[in-house]
């Protein structure tokens, strides 16, 4: 179940856009998401290691992904509660591997484009880290507050999307256009 992301929870919040040079009738989000090869993700940031899509058990289709996220290494399992051509919404509950430990912290990722004119579109990469009741006793258990915890989370999170949000955009609008990853970015 989603947790709500509310100022007593809220670990980070994020949106980065770059523009996409490509009609808004030829992009498409969600195809281009969950058919995405492991090494286009990985070229995409050079904080990605890997990903993989797959499905839940009622078939609702998943991306996994594994990333740094300042000193975290994150194993995300964002499952699709939105996937159209134009927004695709990805919730996970993410486990983060730290120096102190492992634990869960959820992650909204919302992936969206807009048209801007007849040839370009924006794309916009937002990204909602919300603390788990797991992540409130790993804070307890090693004397961080959550403050402190956000504030770190938070710069993180924007280094981390303002490097992949234009090659994301880049990557789609490739995508759009020749039908194909491994395009020169």
């Amino acid at each position: 179940m989603e947790i709500l992301q509310t100022p007593e929870n809220a670990l980070s919040h994020s949106s980065v856009s770059a523009i996409i040079h490509a009609p808004i009738e030829k992009v498409n989000i969600a195809d281009w998401l969950l058919n995405l090869p492991d090494a286009e993700y990985q070229r995409c940031s050079t904080q990605h290691i890997g990903a993989a899509i797959s499905v839940t058990f009622d078939g609702k289709p998943v991306s996994l992904n594994v990333e740094t996220i300042g000193d975290a290494l994150m194993v995300q399992h964002y499952v699709a509660d939105l996937h159209r051509p134009d927004y695709c919404r990805m919730l996970s509950i993410s486990d983060s591997i730290t120096r102190n430990g492992r634990t869960k912290v959820q992650v909204l990722w919302e992936l969206k484009v807009t048209k801007i004119d007849e040839n370009t579109c924006l794309y916009t990469n937002e990204i909602h880290a919300t603390a788990t009741p797991e992540m409130f006793e790993y804070l307890k258990e090693h004397g961080i507050n959550l403050a402190d915890a956000a504030a770190s989370r938070q710069a993180a999170s924007d280094a981390h999307n303002h490097e992949e949000t234009p090659n994301f955009a880049k990557s789609i609008e490739n995508k759009a256009l020749t039908g194909q990853y491994n395009q020169p970015f």
